[in-house]
């Protein structure tokens, strides 16, 4: 764990206190409710805490369904190559226990089939974000003031959205 994620815990927020994003929160008319499912999401996060709070919060208020999680590169990376179908996004902190989500984005782009992998981290540097980038991920949030974003994102790709472009 990171001496930056004791801050992570106290910024992210009560599920209950966030403003739900319109596209997530109303109703769907009936032609589009068929389009929204639940993405079936990875999360590789060493900090036990932090990782139960992200998953409570995107759960409750995401299109979020949490199938698996990881605290270190190799069993993030043992995971993934033998579930390759089994999720549709993953969302990767940078430091890890052992190893680094740098290592996860490396080798997760050069695994079969169609993953969405994005970054939430506290290192969310100008540079970081370039690197992950390169390295394959969709995205980068910053865990200390991004989560709403994080949530629209993922609001966004389970209607359908391809998750690249239009979404910063």
């Amino acid at each position: 764990m990171t001496p930056s994620s004791a801050g992570y815990v106290r910024a992210l927020p009560n599920p209950s206190s966030l403003q739900m994003n319109a596209e997530c929160s109303a109703p769907a008319p009936p032609e589009l409710a068929r389009l929204r499912s639940k993405l079936k999401t990875y999360i590789v996060e060493d900090s036990p805490v932090i990782r139960e709070n992200l998953i409570a919060t995107l759960e409750e208020l995401g299109p979020i369904e949490v199938v698996g999680t990881a605290e270190d590169e190799s069993s993030a990376l043992q995971w993934m190559n033998q579930n390759l179908h089994s999720f549709d996004l993953a969302i990767v902190d940078i430091f890890l226990k052992q190893g680094s989500g740098i290592g996860v984005l490396n080798a997760a782009g050069a695994m079969p089939g169609h993953h969405t992998l994005v970054v939430l981290s506290n290192y969310a540097t100008l540079e970081m974000r370039r690197k992950c980038l390169e390295l394959g991920a969709a995205r980068v949030f910053d865990k200390s003031n991004e989560i709403d974003d994080l949530l629209d994102y993922c609001c966004r790709l389970a209607a359908g959205d391809t998750g690249c472009a239009g979404l910063d």
